[in-house]
This record gives structure tokens, sequence and C-alpha cells, in this order.
């Protein structure tokens, strides 16, 4: 599952993916529901599969399949089951896992992030979603939340975040912040004009890449990654915003080489999150 914020859901089952439109308002249970009948049909017209793998954008519990708080998504998601009911529409075994968390396990091992030891990912979009790698693995934490890069605090007086705390990296970069920074109506638009040379929108897409040069940098000090892979729509941006995230990033590192540290575009576009579902899935049914 995407961000359905943005209009779309995602259902990886085993190596099939489907991507339809989805609609914000719905209610949760409609959601769910669309989520079984998009893996039934998948696996009607690529089956067979052995599992399922669905990306949540947001925290979820990982033993019981159910979603505990969805940032950016209305609706009451807390304690929402989700694995669960999408496994019965399929009869196999379903597992949830968080979307950045998902296009970071699908870069580092189909995509830019093959033969990295470890990895820093960042997914630019309705929010800033987040993940991390050690030693060739992405690390999720004992309850699948570790790699929130995007609700990490930047400014402890900066503007409220939807999580609930205030000067996140996210509440700065998020997708409509980066429409408003930019003076257009959508972040897509924001990219458009600043590649058509329009001042403010490159003015706005700077500073938004300060922001994330700051974030990427904190995560550099703490981790000393290989590689940091930035995708998401917002990424499409270039070095519009590599550059300002560049900048940051050698202003702010002191403690290792950043000549070591190549921030670069992901490689595997929306698809990212579905492709890693579909290896989570995978890689739980095999131990489950």
């Amino acid at each position: 599952m995407g961000h359905a914020a943005e209009g779309w859901t995602t259902v990886a089952t085993g190596q099939v993916a489907t991507r339809v439109v989805a609609d914000a308002d719905v209610a949760p249970p409609s959601v769910v529901a669309q989520l079984g009948e998009v893996a039934v049909s998948a696996i009607a017209a690529h089956g067979p599969v052995a599992s399922v793998g669905i990306g949540v954008p947001g925290l979820y519990d990982p033993a019981t399949g159910c979603t505990r708080f969805l940032v950016n998504m209305p609706g009451p998601w807390a304690g929402r089951p989700v694995a669960g009911p999408v496994g019965e529409a399929v009869g196999l075994p379903a597992f949830l896992i968080n979307d950045a968390r998902a296009f970071g396990l699908a870069e580092l091992n189909l995509g830019a992030g093959r033969g990295a030891s470890s990895m820093v990912g960042l997914t630019l979009g309705t929010g800033v979603g987040g993940v991390f790698a050690v030693d060739g693995r992405v690390h999720e934490g004992h309850d699948g939340t570790a790699g929130e890069i995007g609700h990490q605090t930047i400014d402890p007086d900066g503007p409220w975040c939807n999580c609930g705390n205030r000067g996140c990296l996210e509440a700065f970069a998020r997708a409509d912040q980066i429409a408003q920074a930019c003076g257009t109506a959508t972040a897509e638009e924001a990219v458009r004009a600043a590649e058509a040379g329009d001042d403010r929108a490159r003015a706005g897409l700077a500073d938004v890449g300060r922001y994330l040069g700051i974030g990427i940098a904190n995560m550099i000090t703490v981790i000393s990654p290989d590689r940091v892979i930035l995708g998401g729509g917002v990424a499409a941006a270039g070095e519009l915003l590599f550059a300002p995230i560049r900048a940051e990033v050698a202003r702010r590192v002191r403690t290792t080489s950043i000549a070591d540290v190549t921030i670069l575009h992901a490689e595997l576009g929306v698809w990212a999150g579905a492709i890693g579902a579909a290896v989570h899935g995978a890689q739980r049914a095999a131990v489950a």
C-alpha cells in the first residue's frame, strides 16, 4: 500500500506488483478491502505467489499486522487490522512494512543501494519517509519504527508537524510545505516551475534542500553510511535539490569524510515501495 493521500495504492504479491488509483478520503475499512481486491486481481493475472507484502505510510504493529498511526492519512487507523484481512482475501500469509523501509529494502537489494554496506534513504512526497541499513540489512528496530528520519527534530521551535511534534524535518520538507515555499499549488508544479527558471520556485527548493541537508548530515554523523539515496516525486528536481543538500552536508558533517559518502537518486521509481514490500513478505514468510 503506497501513499493513498497521493492518489495511489500499490500491492506487492510475491514478485508481482499492481498500482491503482485510490481515494484518500474513503474510510479505512474500504481502503483495506481495496487492498485485498487488488491482491486477488494481481494473483489471478500473474500467480501463483507464496506471500503478500503491504507497505503502509506510517507506524504498525508487526506482531498483529495492524496499523498504529498513519501521519498523513485521514481516518481512524489506530489498531486497524490490515495484514489479516488482506491475507484472508487471498489465502496467503501477508505482512506489513513501513513504505519507506520497503523503498529502502528494494533500493538496497535491486536499485541504487546495491553493494552498499551502510545506507540512508529518504522518500520525498506527501511526507518525508526514512530508512537506514547497516551491514547490508535494513534496520527496522524492535517494532518496525526505526528510520523515521522525517520525524527527527531539526528546529525545536519550528512549525508543527502532522505527527504532533514541532520542528520535524517533515514539517519543512513535505509536499504542501514545498508548494508553499515555491508559490505553487503542488510540489510537482514547484519542480516544473523551478526547472523552467522560476526564481521563487528555485529559491524555495534551495531552502527545502537546506533543511533536508541538515537532516541528512545528522544521519551521516550517526551512521557514517556509504550512500544516501533520495526517492519520491520531489527528488525529480535533481540538482536543484541535490546541490543545496550536498552544500549543507559539507557545511555540517565534521566527524567523517563526506568524500566517501555518495548522495544519489533512487533507481526504481514509483515501484520501489511495492517491490520492497514483496521482498519483505517473502523474507517474513520464509521464517514464519
